[in-house]
């Protein structure tokens, strides 16, 4: 079993910045890739960026250039730096571990991009 936790959400100015984590504990090595995804209000959930056990990163291409996804795996945690936020980027954002078997959620961090 993995355990995520999300931390660094809160309220941000349009065009401005925030850095979420997501501390991973229990079986990290099960772990194949990590994301974060990301929900608004009525939406469906989405991808917004993966980060794979070899490294490679994949964005959607509503963040490119924006957003950055790393991991610190001495630290087990997870990064999604924001910048260039946008109102309507306001949503739940959430980490995903795909594992060797089955997937994990962590509990989720609000965002709100407002003036």
């Amino acid at each position: 079993q993995v355990q995520l936790v999300e931390s660094g959400g809160g309220l941000v100015q349009p065009g401005g910045s925030l850095r979420l984590s997501c501390a991973a504990s229990g079986s990290i090595s099960s772990v194949n890739s990590m994301g974060w995804y990301r929900q608004a209000p009525g939406q469906q959930r989405e991808l917004v960026a993966v980060i794979t056990s070899g490294g490679m990163t994949m964005y959607a291409d509503f963040v490119k250039g924006r957003f950055t996804i790393s991991r610190d795996s001495a630290k087990n945690t997870l990064y999604l730096q924001m910048n260039s936020l946008r109102p309507e980027e306001t949503a739940d954002y959430y980490c995903h571990a795909d594992m060797v078997r089955g997937d994990c959620w962590g509990q989720g961090t609000q965002v709100t991009v407002s003036s």
